[in-house]
């Protein structure tokens, strides 16, 4: 039930402010994408730890390329 309350919000972004905001993601999928996945595929808990650990990375100090959710 979490889970689906977090992926909403992260729908809620795709469907909001990135669609009006410059593209800036570094990597593939997209922050939010993974952040779905990770949720749809390990729950509220691990998923939102994944999801965090990800935006963590995103910036100009992190990679870029090709990222799937382990």
């Amino acid at each position: 039930m979490i889970a689906r309350l977090l992926i909403l919000v992260a729908r809620g972004w795709q469907l909001g402010p990135s669609l009006i905001l410059p593209p800036t993601c570094r990597y593939q999928p997209s922050c939010s994408a993974y952040a779905i996945e990770a949720l749809r595929r390990y729950g509220a808990a691990r998923g939102s730890w994944l999801a965090a650990k990800r935006i963590a990375r995103c910036g100009p100090w992190g990679g870029h390329g090709y990222d799937p959710v382990p």
